[in-house]
């Protein structure tokens, strides 16, 4: 009778198994997504790998110890500066209240569970939050145009220029995880999900704006759209009018803190204009445009520079493309948000391309381009792509000499 009773005890409940097998189902659905964006990845990092060996450089310095990944450890590790230049440590003279902060939480919460030290931990946050937008991307591209274009959709991610990124204690694949949760969630008018996921990605990037922006915007639409069908519209509308007041509010969150810590209203944006980020109404992009188009006669353009504005171009063509095709609303909305904030931003050119990362919903055409085109066709792009990629990345890490 008692071992009856444990056994009973310890047999799921219909419930847990409701969920696991939907679980199960949900993770079949998308493996082929999952394994083809980690080929991917596996591919860069590898050949990243490799080769910083040959040429005595540490990969894991490369990885999760160089550039931005160096000032959100600096957060996890010492918190945040009370200045608008930085003074709490010697390697830098900027202050780390540019950087926002739910990484750095994240990466701090690792730290104290997994026994890898804190860079490493920082790395697996990224690396695991890369492969949650690999599979929410995924999902936006079954949803609206089926698996097939989901799946290469979430490849295409994959092998972006600048996809190493992707790969290192950085916030983009973070980022553009929250955002494809929060744009899913938009397309399936789960709102208050939407909004908090927008809130979060505005404590994530100083993009989270854009986000904020898009999911405000198609909330309050939605919230037009029930007062205009008359009737109990208020017991309708407050979901979608909920999201309208979370979506920003992670990033008002961070910017009002900022500004208290540093005891002036503007704290936020001074620090950003001590980093030399500031508005600069479109001037700033054009006149790169023309100096790695039209330069100096003779002049050595570095290839980073060809290939980021080469990017930004392209993602305006396929912004443009997306319009004609008639996007969702919400995807055209972030997408178009995104591309003038790094429009409009006068700051660190060469990020520029980093900064678009987040943008996949411009990569939808190309999905569907392929989608219908023979699967041996379909192989031969992405490995193209991802090969390339991998190169690409290993100029960015090892050659070139920025951040990528």
């Amino acid at each position: 009778m008692a071992s009856a009773a444990a056994e009973s005890r310890s047999a799921p409940t219909g419930a847990h198994r409701d969920l696991r097998n939907r679980a199960e189902a949900a993770l079949r659905h998308a493996a082929p997504a999952l394994l083809g964006y980690g080929a991917a990845r596996f591919l860069g990092i590898a050949l990243l790998y490799y080769l910083a060996k040959r040429r005595d450089r540490s990969p894991g310095t490369v990885l999760y110890g160089s550039w931005d990944s160096r000032w959100y450890l600096d957060v996890a590790e010492h918190g945040y500066d009370h200045t608008v230049l930085g003074a709490a440590h010697t390697w830098h003279a900027w202050s780390n209240l540019a950087f926002f902060p739910l990484y750095p939480w994240l990466c701090r919460i690792a730290d104290a569970v997994l026994p890898t030290g804190p860079a490493r931990s920082a790395w697996a946050v990224s690396m695991a939050a890369s492969f949650a937008a690999a599979w929410l991307i995924f999902l936006i591209g079954d949803r609206l145009y089926k698996r097939r274009t989901g799946i290469i959709l979430a490849v295409l991610w994959g092998c972006l220029p600048h996809a190493v990124v992707e790969s290192m204690a950085y916030t983009e694949s973070l980022f553009t995880a929250l955002c494809a949760a929060a744009l899913y969630a938009a397309l399936c008018r789960h709102w208050v999900r939407a909004g908090m996921f927008a809130a979060l990605a505005g404590l994530t990037r100083p993009t989270g704006i854009a986000l904020a922006a898009a999911v405000s915007a198609v909330a309050a639409l939605a919230v037009l759209g029930e007062v205009r069908a008359g009737g109990p519209w208020w017991r309708r509308a407050w979901r979608p009018g909920l999201a309208v007041v979370l979506a920003p509010a992670g990033w008002l969150a961070f910017v009002a803190w900022v500004g208290f810590r540093l005891h002036r209203a503007d704290g936020y944006f001074a620090v950003q204009a001590a980093w030399g980020n500031q508005l600069s109404k479109g001037g700033y992009l054009l006149r790169r445009i023309r100096w790695v188009f039209l330069g100096q006669r003779g002049a050595d353009i570095p290839v980073a520079y060809v290939v980021v504005t080469l990017v930004v171009l392209a993602c305006f063509a396929l912004f443009a493309l997306c319009v004609a095709q008639r996007q969702a609303f919400p995807l055209l909305l972030f997408s178009g948000a995104l591309l003038a904030v790094v429009a409009l931003g006068k700051g660190v050119y060469i990020a520029r391309a980093r900064f678009l990362l987040p943008a996949f919903p411009l990569l939808i055409p190309l999905a569907r381009v392929l989608a219908r085109t023979h699967r041996r066709t379909v192989a031969y792009a992405l490995t193209t792509a991802a090969l390339a990629s991998a190169v690409y990345g290993v100029h960015l890490c090892l050659i070139w000499n920025g951040p990528p």
